[in-house]
């Protein structure tokens, strides 16, 4: 007779306190909140039967809920700075009883993937290691700073200095992920008994979120690290569109008197059109009084807001009154105006000129620049390639 699977339990702790980046497990990399990017790893592990975050922060808990995961309100007695990741996997067993692996997944290592969390659960689920834990090789040598000596060899003789194909491999606690039989880790009540696996994992996705300096170092590699993946039509219900550098290329012509122009490229307007006979939910949202951005909505037949100060309020009013979920909305903006709307929705889009930290910020980016076609492109990516051959259309101009 076949053994029954084993339950594996992936609890990801989540608190909404942190001193070093405050708000940090909801800040986005790539355009994806850190405890959302830890959720859909771990629902894409293999052997993962069950994931929980623990939280005892309420939207922490809504952006987890709408990720997939079960929420497991964390009691104040263990939500303070002095908690253990430890006590909060204890706390989430409790509802758990027949759990037979726990995971410990940190959300602050961002680059975390499915692969790495498969590879501590199977270590204890399939090779039968007590517990298991992610790590990447390393070959530097540490140091202490000692007094009165100075700088200690730490494991290494400062005299002697051996080739790195000489030394015996070092590897590195990287942070991101642990595995637990749940029945010693109930006894030893920490995450290191018994026999333990060491997993290893890619040297260049290792990093943690300690203070702003590693979040934005983070959000300049996501570009680089994340597998690229564009939305199409069953990821969004609503496309939100800033106008000046995304829909012009964010140069204005002032004639002989005083007034302004811009140029819009007709592709982007059979873009909109194409969205908007598919059913979805299109708004212009802009912070520019100009009303050309009224006269360019009145043409393309859909919404505007305009000369709007707090760009990420109306945003979110609109969602509320339309009885959309921002999760399902996807916003194309290039300036920095546009990063608050960027945190609240769940495909924020830089086009490709876009400032370097709205590119950062983003989830997805056009290859063609504000201006020039970028909303024709992301039009494409949501209805097909029909879409993406654009014929020879010069830009307009628009009063």
């Amino acid at each position: 007779m076949n053994a029954l699977p084993k339950k594996v339990l992936a609890v990801i702790p989540a608190r909404g306190g942190s001193k070093g980046v405050p708000g940090k497990n909801l800040a986005a990399v790539g355009g994806v909140p850190l405890v959302v990017r830890a959720v859909r790893a771990c629902l894409a592990a293999r052997h993962v039967t069950d994931v929980a975050v623990s939280t005892d922060d309420p939207a922490i808990a809504s952006a987890a809920a709408a990720a997939g995961a079960h929420v497991v309100v964390r009691p104040a007695a263990i939500a303070g700075d002095t908690a253990t990741s430890e006590a909060a996997v204890l706390h989430a067993l409790e509802g758990h009883a027949d759990a037979d692996v726990v995971l410990l997944v940190q959300c602050t290592s961002p680059f975390l993937t499915h692969q790495d969390v498969d590879g501590v659960a199977a270590a204890v689920v399939v090779d039968g290691a007590d517990t298991a834990v992610t790590v990447a090789p390393f070959h530097g040598f540490v140091w202490r700073e000692s007094v009165p000596e100075g700088g200690e060899g730490l494991g290494h003789d400062k005299a002697f200095r051996p080739r790195r194909q000489d030394r015996p491999q070092d590897f590195l606690e990287t942070g991101a992920a642990y595995a637990m039989d749940a029945e010693g880790f109930r006894t030893h009540r920490h995450r290191f008994f018994g026999h333990t696996a060491l997993v290893r994992t890619d040297p260049a996705r290792v990093l943690e979120i300690d203070d702003p300096h590693d979040l934005a170092r983070a959000r300049a590699l996501a570009p680089l690290l994340d597998p690229a993946r564009t939305p199409d039509h069953a990821d969004v219900d609503a496309v939100v569109l800033d106008f000046d550098g995304t829909q012009t290329d964010d140069r204005v012509l002032i004639d002989s008197e005083g007034r302004e122009l811009v140029a819009v490229h007709r592709g982007d307007g059979l873009g909109i059109a194409a969205l908007r006979r598919a059913g979805l939910k299109l708004l212009i949202l802009s912070t520019e009084q100009n009303p050309v951005v009224a006269a360019r909505a009145r043409k393309l037949k859909i919404p505007v807001l305009h000369g709007v100060d707090r760009k990420d309020l109306a945003l979110k009013q609109w969602c509320e009154d339309a009885g959309i979920d921002p999760a399902r909305v996807l916003y194309a903006g290039n300036d920095v105006n546009d990063l608050p709307c960027f945190s609240l929705v769940g495909w924020p889009v830089a086009v490709a000129d876009a400032h370097d930290s709205v590119r950062a910020a983003a989830r997805a980016v056009t290859a063609t620049p504000g201006g020039e076609g970028a909303i024709r492109e992301i039009a494409a990516w949501l209805l097909g390639p029909e879409l993406h051959h654009t014929p020879s259309l010069h830009n307009s101009p628009a009063q």
